[in-house]
Order: C-alpha cells, then sequence, then structure tokens
C-alpha cells in the first residue's frame, strides 16, 4: 500500500495532502491490524499468515478462526525452520517450503478451491519474514 502510494505522488497524481491523507489511513489500517492480532492472539508474523489464509471465504466458513489461527502458528514455525540465507532464490528451497505450506493446509482441511492461491501469499510472507530472521 505504501509503495503504492508513493509511485502515485513521484508521478504526481497525488497531491502533498492527498499523500499524506494516504499516510495516515495506511498507518491507522497497521493499527487496526496490529489490535485484531492482539485480539486473536497471534504475534505479528503470524497475523500476516493468518490474513494470507483468511483471504479464502470458503475456508473461514469451513474451518473457522480457531483452526486458522493454529495453521498461522504452525506455518509461522515451519516457515521459521526451514527458511535458509538463499532460500529465495534456490528453487529447490522454495519448492520444499511450497510443499511443506500444502501438506500444512491440507493437513487441516483447508479448502482446495483457493488453496494455491493461499500458498502463493504465504510464501510471499514467507519472503518477508526471512528478511527480518537473523541467520
Amino acid at each position: 500500500m505504501l509503495e503504492r502510494s508513493i509511485k502515485k505522488y513521484q508521478n504526481n497524481l497525488l497531491s502533498s495532502a492527498e499523500i499524506i491523507q494516504e499516510l495516515i489511513k495506511i498507518a491507522q489500517e497497521i493499527k487496526n491490524s496490529d489490535q485484531e492480532a492482539e485480539k486473536l492472539g497471534l504475534t505479528k508474523d503470524e497475523m500476516a499468515f493468518y490474513d494470507a489464509l483468511e483471504t479464502n471465504d470458503s475456508a473461514v466458513a469451513v474451518l473457522g478462526d480457531e483452526t486458522l489461527r493454529t495453521i498461522a502458528r504452525e506455518i509461522t514455525d515451519k516457515v521459521r525452520a526451514n527458511t535458509t540465507i538463499d532460500w529465495t532464490i534456490r528453487e529447490s528451497a522454495r519448492a520444499k517450503l511450497m510443499v511443506i505450506v500444502k501438506r500444512t493446509l491440507t493437513k487441516y482441511g483447508y479448502p482446495p478451491d483457493k488453496q494455491q492461491k493461499a500458498i502463493d501469499t504465504v510464501l510471499r510472507q514467507a519472503e518477508l519474514l526471512a528478511d527480518n530472521i537473523n541467520f
């Protein structure tokens, strides 16, 4: 969201006042997300994976919040345990992580209709998480 707003500003699609409004809106969304994570009892990393899994409406309906929280926690732990310094560039390491995520989703009965989208989103979140892990 931030990058998109900055690009709009740089391309003169937003005025200074409009970019400030955009930044305030982004800050409010981050604050709301942090409050939601706290309410659900999730860390920020777990909340990122929870959000990735929650994009599938049928998953929310079938599994419910408690199972999605469990999946988010498990995926967070598995991503931390299986990311290496070069995993984002080595195809075999990415494939291994994709299999781990897919097996975890299948284990908990995550609906298959949007499972690939969830896997892709989780892998993008994993890349961001890996950037913040100290090896």
